[in-house]
């Protein structure tokens, strides 16, 4: 819910009850830009990592024990989320919540009096989920966030394992630049449908049900995208915010990290023996890229949530509700929304439209909300 990534922490290995090893090494074969490809993937690849080192810490307090994988799988999957869900359902929430200055005129000229709901922090959209929605709201998004971090999970456990297993942090195989560039792009667009599904689970007004996937997806997706599944790239300017995303860190920060601090790729570094001067320079860019990147996380958030209806071209950027118009869904138990949606038929027609939207119409700090979370994201990513 948005963050550049060079360095990650892994655990070590555990034994299971059977005395094989299953190295968590393995995640050292997936490039950094990974996590930080787009927001939401960002943080389901966070899920992922602490699952895993969750995987081993339970490994190794039941070594002793005859404790089931399976079952040592699934309580580790169930403090991940736990943890996560709610937080990264806040975030998404926080930054979609579309909450206009004053009254904005339609299309014939008249006042259409369409505020959003006032929340000026990351703690306040926090107490009013849970005020509104309770323990269900800040758990809206879990069902598919689980699906994606297990499956992930597997794959990397089972089908990425090494002989020789690494510990300590890892970085990006030596593919060099436009190696990492292609592979962060192309993970963007295998990840970008269930990115979608989950910013709209976590967003929508209406109840879900946790086994009902036609139900849900009827729900989240118009006929127009269960019929052509495709045109969810085509969502005006996404494709385009997620790109600029991955391009500034592969490009820029990546390449600026290692060239100013390439003592933090060794392992063992100790930050005593950096160069204070360089430090400081990387800071600076460091917070520099953070500007640029909140506001590409925020218009992710907002174009991801965008949905697509039918028009005679089947162009996405042509809106025609009443044309997609879903039968009457449960919502979520109460009167007041939780956050503010902006009205389908005024959609984003693109990356500048949205970001020029934004500020005309909510100002611009809107584009920096949670700006903190993606500061510490990275200097996590970086420096631990």
């Amino acid at each position: 819910m948005p963050q550049p990534n060079s360095l990650v922490r892994l655990g070590r290995h555990g034994r299971n009850s059977t005395g094989g090893c299953r190295s968590l090494g393995a995640l050292a074969r997936i490039p950094s830009p990974l996590v930080r490809s787009n927001h939401l993937s960002s943080l389901q690849v966070k899920f992922i990592l602490f699952y895993l080192e969750a995987v081993f810490c339970i490994i190794k307090m039941s070594e002793a024990s005859t404790t089931p994988d399976a079952l040592t799988l699934l309580l580790a999957s169930a403090i991940t989320l736990a943890i996560f869900v709610p937080l990264t359902g806040v975030l998404v929430r926080f930054r979609a919540n579309y909450n206009p200055k004053g009254l904005q005129l339609d299309s014939e000229g008249g006042a259409a009096p369409h505020t959003g709901p006032v929340v000026h922090s990351y703690i306040g959209m926090m107490s009013r989920v849970y005020r509104l929605e309770g323990w269900a709201g800040l758990y809206k998004g879990l069902v598919p966030t689980a699906l994606s971090t297990f499956a992930v999970s597997l794959v990397i456990l089972f089908a990425m394992d090494t002989q020789g297993p690494r510990h300590g942090k890892y970085r990006a195989p030596e593919t060099g630049i436009l190696g990492t560039l292609f592979y962060s792009l192309l993970m963007l667009v295998i990840s970008l449908p269930t990115s979608i599904i989950t910013y709209r689970s976590i967003t929508t007004p209406h109840k879900l049900s946790y086994f009902n996937a036609v139900g849900a997806l009827r729900v989240l997706l118009t006929p127009t995208e269960r019929r052509r599944p495709w045109i969810i790239y085509l969502t005006p300017g996404l494709m385009a915010a997620e790109s600029l995303h991955v391009c500034i860190i592969v490009l820029f920060l990546g390449p600026m990290r290692r060239m100013l601090l390439p003592g933090l790729s060794e392992r063992g570094v100790i930050l005593g023996n950096i160069s204070l001067v360089r430090l400081v320079i990387y800071l600076i860019i460091f917070c520099g890229t953070v500007l640029a990147l909140t506001p590409l996380e925020v218009i992710a958030t907002r174009l991801a949530i965008q949905r697509n209806h039918a028009s005679a071209e089947y162009n996405s950027v042509s809106q025609e509700v009443d044309g997609d118009a879903e039968d009457t869904v449960e919502y979520s138990g109460t009167d007041e929304d939780v956050i503010g949606l902006r009205h389908e038929g005024d959609p984003y027609l693109g990356l500048v439209d949205c970001a020029k939207r934004i500020i005309d119409e909510e100002g611009w700090m809107t584009l920096y909300r949670a700006w903190w979370i993606t500061m510490l994201g990275g200097l996590g990513s970086s420096f631990v």
